[in-house]
């Protein structure tokens, strides 16, 4: 291939990082690490966590690069796999869940909480972190659709398609999703403040 990094084609990155190019993949990386960091932030809500994730992501995908098929979007494949590294994490937590609450209670009054403290966000911010947080707390198949549809920009096919779901049952999903932040933030509003 005869394209510098920038110029390539998501396809043409991938076979140059299978030949040995490093750059191909960091360039890879450059085009897909921030709307990946959305779709894994709005999927768990933790901002720090989201970085850590998009990490793993990127190295997943880099050891299976093989596996990638290139008549798919390069995106849609990575979606994918940040997606599984969410359930991943989720299911991590649930289980350090339980152990939290089945340790002794003296044991437990030592794990620090990883909810961050009510000073560090303000006006704007609080807002966008409730967002994001209701969104987090959406169930995954309300989610999942939102988040790659509204946030990441994918069409409702290319949803439809990397979620294995028909295209009426994206619509659905992101009319219920966008009703319940709706009602959400109407009893946010009744909320004093």
């Amino acid at each position: 291939m005869k394209c510098s990094p920038e110029e390539c084609t998501d396809g043409d990155l991938v076979a140059l990082t299978r030949a040995g190019r490093q750059d191909a993949f960091a360039e890879l990386m450059r085009r897909h690490k921030e709307p990946l960091y959305r779709l894994i932030r709005g999927h768990i809500g933790d901002p720090e966590e989201a970085v850590d994730l998009v990490q793993d992501s990127f190295i997943s995908a880099f050891k299976a690069l093989d596996r990638y098929d290139q008549t798919r979007p390069f995106r849609a494949w990575m979606a994918r796999i940040a997606i599984n590294k969410c359930r991943d994490w989720a299911r991590r937590r649930a289980v350090r869940r339980l152990l939290l609450t089945a340790a002794p209670p003296a044991q437990a009054a030592e794990v620090p909480d990883p909810a961050p403290g009510i000073d560090d966000t303000v006006g704007d911010r609080q807002e966008l972190e409730r967002l994001w947080q209701a969104i987090a707390d959406l169930p995954r198949a309300l989610k999942e659709p939102l988040i790659l549809r509204t946030i990441d920009g994918l069409s409702q096919a290319e949803v439809a398609a990397l979620l294995r779901i028909s295209g009426k049952a994206v619509e659905t999903r992101l009319y219920r999703a966008r009703r319940r932040l709706s009602a959400l933030r109407d009893v946010d509003r009744e909320l004093p403040r």
